[in-house]
């Protein structure tokens, strides 16, 4: 063990001293005039790239040699033979007495006939693709996966229509017709084992992944330093069992700190409470503390929700972006407006106290040799109307470290939170963990007034841990404890009651077989979905028809929610 470990420090000491050389004779090839020494020099430069590019793939697939002779839980993989073929689809009584309902009141599992193809039995575990694949030159859009029923138009360039005054359909899943005339008490019922899937936040840890190698095997043959992902297969068994808009929405699962900034009178004290919430904000989303991925979501998907906030009663805002929300109510809606690039819009406002969040992001994700980085590029505007403030926010980027054993998320990078009207700003660096040493998940954030550069509160920590403030005096005190912070439960309709582009409705086949850990199933349920936007979208690329996001418009270069508190307000002064 002791020499393992200073064999890996003596070679990761080798590997920066490369790197850092190669750094040099970059510059070095800049600053050369001469351009037969410029090209020799390239040449080396050029060379030096790809050595370090094999070494890193080299690093790699030793690791998962050494996975595979001392696994990390010490649970050695089993030959490859028939326990590991596909295993059948569930019958309803096997997915009843999984998820605790009377087998009468389950819906019936996805039948061949549902689906265009079975999952292949292969060599390499299930895998879904991307649906950011950008060897397509179209727009993906889908309608409900297990319901053979011509798809609901609806108008692009009105907000969705209100749930409540929705007639019901008659609901098909697998081979079996609901009528909602005469049983509409068991399909509400049945519908229910997909709301439960949802709502049961606890997601099974993966452990350490060497039964899974030649997933991983597989995964590294497709992929280089360096190469955008989205064109690359993903094991279906890391899904998270959620779609990325429904993630969004953990930025505001602690809503009291959210609507309470704007009680502050002081310009300041309210930037201080910015750059609180803002910091409380990323613990909540992770749900695991083993790196998974959502949904990628189909485009024109859309996912909506409220907190409930205090208990002072308000009256229903029948115009907003939750219909059977009330003014007292946090509200939030996000829409998958764009598919290349993927960019997700979201919008939450508490309309008895004029606040509002405006914000966009577009992920770029690439590999990088042991770990995975998201890029989440875009911006956030926090809208104060009653003292005629936008704050605007970025995003740091996620990476999805030690991917070939147990694989864990950080955060990295620079964000800015600045108020033009105020001055005030603030600067967040979330700090990557060094490759010898350090600590994990660590920030600094330093505070300034307007037109200086001496901040007066730092604040460091752990984002997902306890984070303390520092001033100028030498006082501290605890800034945010997120292991002290409950967060507040979602409210979202059942999914009976959603439209068929609503994310949990549009992925519950998904979602339940993930929960019931039918990997089979989950991937020929995402792969049904897939195939079938595919097919949407190619004809409406074939009969020239362009989408139009149903709730959002690009202004400039940022993406507005159509029916925000602050256009609402103005219209009826």
């Amino acid at each position: 063990s002791v020499l393992r470990k200073a064999c890996a420090e003596t070679v990761t000491v080798a590997l920066s001293s490369f790197v850092s050389r190669r750094q040099d004779l970059e510059y070095s090839i800049d600053k050369v005039a001469d351009p037969r020494e410029k090209v020799q020099l390239s040449g080396i430069g050029s060379n030096a790239n790809a050595l370090l590019e094999t070494v890193k793939h080299t690093i790699v697939l030793l690791q998962i040699a050494k996975n595979t002779a001392q696994p990390v839980n010490g649970v050695y993989p089993q030959r490859r033979g028939t326990e590991d073929r596909p295993a059948p689809l569930r019958t309803r009584d096997e997915a009843a007495a999984t998820a605790g309902v009377p087998a009468h009141e389950a819906p019936r599992a996805l039948s061949t006939a549902d689906h265009d193809s079975a999952p292949p039995d292969s060599k390499v575990p299930p895998v879904s693709y991307s649906s950011d694949d950008e060897d397509e030159e179209f727009f993906f859009d889908t309608q409900e996966e297990t319901e053979h029923v011509p798809l609901v138009p609806h108008p692009v360039s009105q907000p969705l229509a209100d749930a409540h005054t929705t007639e019901p359909t008659s609901e098909k899943t697998g081979t079996e017709v609901m009528n909602s005339a005469s049983s509409s008490q068991a399909t509400s019922s049945a519908y229910s084992v997909y709301d439960a899937a949802y709502e049961d936040d606890d997601e099974d840890e993966l452990g350490s992944l060497e039964g899974q190698k030649s997933v991983f095997s597989h995964l590294l043959s497709q992929v280089r330093i360096g190469m955008d992902l989205t064109k690359v297969t993903l094991p279906t068994f890391i899904l998270e069992r959620r779609s990325l808009l429904e993630m969004y929405a953990d930025f505001f699962a602690h809503p009291d700190i959210f609507v309470s900034i704007v009680d502050r009178d002081d310009p300041k004290e309210r930037m201080v409470e910015v750059v609180r919430w803002y910091l409380s904000a990323f613990h909540a989303g992770r749900k695991s503390s083993v790196a998974k991925k959502p949904y990628n979501p189909i485009l024109g998907e859309v996912f909506r929700c409220y907190w409930k906030v205090g208990d002072k009663p308000g009256g229903v805002v029948k115009d907003g972006p939750v219909p059977w929300a009330t003014a007292n109510d946090l509200t939030f809606i996000a829409e998958q407006v764009s598919h290349h690039p993927p960019v997700s819009a979201f919008y939450a406002e508490h309309a008895a106290k004029g606040i509002a969040c405006c914000a966009h992001i577009w992920t770029k994700s690439k590999y990088l040799g042991m770990s995975i980085g998201v890029h989440n590029v875009g911006q956030g505007c926090i809208m104060f109307l009653r003292y005629d403030e936008e704050y605007v926010v970025t995003f740091p980027s996620g990476y999805g470290r030690s991917i070939f054993t147990v694989p864990w998320i950080e955060l990295g990078g620079k964000v800015e939170i600045t108020c033009h009207k105020t001055g005030y700003n603030a600067v967040i660096d979330f700090h990557t963990k060094p490759m010898i040493g350090g600590k994990k998940h660590q920030l600094t954030a330093e505070v300034f007034p307007p037109n200086e550069r001496r901040p007066f509160m730092t604040v460091t920590g752990e984002w997902n841990g306890v984070m303390t403030a520092k001033y100028p005096n030498g006082e501290q005190a605890v800034f945010v404890d997120t292991t002290a912070l409950a967060t507040t439960k979602k409210v979202v309709q059942p999914i009976q009651q959603q439209e068929p582009y609503e994310s949990r409705r549009l992925w519950k086949e998904v979602t339940l077989a993930l929960k019931n850990k039918d990997v089979n199933k989950a991937t020929s349920s995402k792969t049904f979905l897939e195939e079938k936007q595919r097919r949407e979208a190619s004809e409406r690329l074939h009969s020239g028809h362009s989408w139009k996001p149903r709730l959002f418009h690009l202004e400039g270069e940022h993406w507005t929610y159509d029916h925000s508190l602050q256009k609402r307000m103005g219209k009826k002064n």
